[in-house]
């Protein structure tokens, strides 16, 4: 839920998905409409479906279990290379090196300051281990992605100057906000032709790609 969203956002709806999926096979036998319908609001909503695959996964497979082991959760559906990492180190406290927007803040702001060319994360990633070793991995990582965040917000701004920083596309007008209103209006039981006006030049793109990643079905087109 945190990637790429407002922690402000997160606390609210964290408490509500718990709350109507207390647990993870409670999560996998629940359609995945009911799913998308608890994170509305969230945006991303391909990530609320990866959820949902990954749950019916842990139960069928792993009776329950979260697999410890980074294969196993590389394996997992819509698990890339960071999550499975983050969650060996936040879920089981394993030592893994971690590299997300507010830790890159750190090791470029501490190490690379006064380099003003392009920085890789491979030339971050020394420092990386050696900093860390030692280190409680859960509490060095909070630790990190806190002085990141402060860092950000006292107006360091470094991570530009990464050759994997990506600015974060406008919502207004993009095809997440198409893709966004229509599963709004499909959980409140809505006709989503209604927004075929208000989006026309992008509705049956994101009607389409909202097929295309399993959140619809071609039935719901005729709503």
């Amino acid at each position: 839920m945190l990637q790429q969203t407002q922690v402000s956002r997160v606390e609210v709806k964290y408490r509500e998905f718990l709350k109507a999926f207390p647990n993870v096979r409670a999560l996998a036998k629940a359609p995945l409409a009911d799913v998308l319908k608890v994170w509305s609001g969230m945006g991303y909503n391909r990530r609320a479906k990866y959820l949902h695959d990954v749950a019916q996964v842990i139960v069928g497979k792993y009776e329950g279990h979260v697999p410890r082991d980074y294969a196993s959760l590389r394996a997992l559906p819509g698990v890339g290379d960071y999550t499975a990492k983050a969650v060996r180190v936040f879920a089981f406290n394993e030592p893994e090196t971690l590299i997300e927007t507010n830790i890159r803040t750190v090791y470029i702001h501490r190490f690379h300051i006064w380099n003003r060319g392009k920085i890789f994360d491979k030339d971050l990633l020394p420092y990386m281990v050696a900093a860390a070793e030692a280190q409680n991995p859960r509490e060095w990582h909070w630790a990190l992605m806190d002085y990141g965040a402060h860092l950000k917000r006292s107006g360091v701004r470094v991570n530009v100057r990464s050759t994997h920083y990506t600015k974060q596309s406008k919502f207004e007008g993009s095809l997440r906000q198409v893709r966004g209103a229509i599963l709004k209006a499909l959980a409140q039981n809505m006709p989503i032709n209604d927004l075929r006006g208000r989006y026309s030049d992008r509705f049956d793109e994101a009607l389409a790609s909202l097929a295309l990643d399993g959140l619809i079905k071609k039935l719901s087109a005729t709503k």
